[in-house]
């Protein structure tokens, strides 16, 4: 007889990024059969395009898990985890967020913020992203994610640019922690 997991959780990576990030699969490792994990990866296109497919993926994980959707945590690295967080406030059930170098702007355009839907967001969200990321500093994140209607808490990974290269270990513990606490 196999244990059914705690939770699930639905991850994705970064524009041009694979399913097989490192990061990802340091969490699923971390994870254990605690969680049903599943690492996707969404198609080309702007983001906005992508969000119907992040419904699929959940109810994909959801069909072959037997987990229920309100117990099931989505995100991931950049790109994907904004489209997850996108498709959470357009409506789409879900435990939590998780947010990995999450691209608040362009690097070096500040002015352009993709955070008109944070307002819409009322789930928990764990944003883990490095002291040095050009796609946001600290303050700026800290800043805009006031906005959220959920809890939210950030992990800081000390150095860390937006790619968080050789920071795998750190990342799957700050996840993994958040996840194991209740999000």
């Amino acid at each position: 007889m196999s244990l059914r997991p705690d939770f699930g959780l639905v991850l994705a990576p970064g524009a041009g990024g694979g399913a097989d990030h490192s990061s990802l699969i340091a969490i699923e490792e971390k994870l254990g059969k605690r969680a049903a994990v599943a690492r996707v990866k969404f198609g080309s296109g702007k983001a906005e395009s992508q969000v119907a497919k992040a419904r699929v993926f959940v109810d994909e994980l959801v069909a072959a898990s037997k987990v229920e959707a309100t117990q099931v945590f989505a995100g991931g690295r950049s790109l994907g985890g904004r489209v997850f967080s996108m498709a959470v406030a357009e409506g789409m059930p879900c435990a939590g967020l998780v947010l990995i170098s999450y691209p608040l702007h362009p690097p070096g355009k500040s002015d352009q913020l993709r955070t008109e839907h944070f307002p819409k967001i009322k789930v928990p969200c764990l944003f883990v992203s490095g002291t040095r990321d050009a796609f946001g500093t600290p303050e700026e994140l800290k800043r805009a994610t006031e906005k959220i209607k959920g809890s939210v808490e950030h992990v800081w990974i000390e150095g860390g640019d937006h790619g968080l290269r050789g920071k795998e270990a750190e990342v799957a513990e700050a996840v993994t922690t958040w996840l194991l606490n209740g999000g």
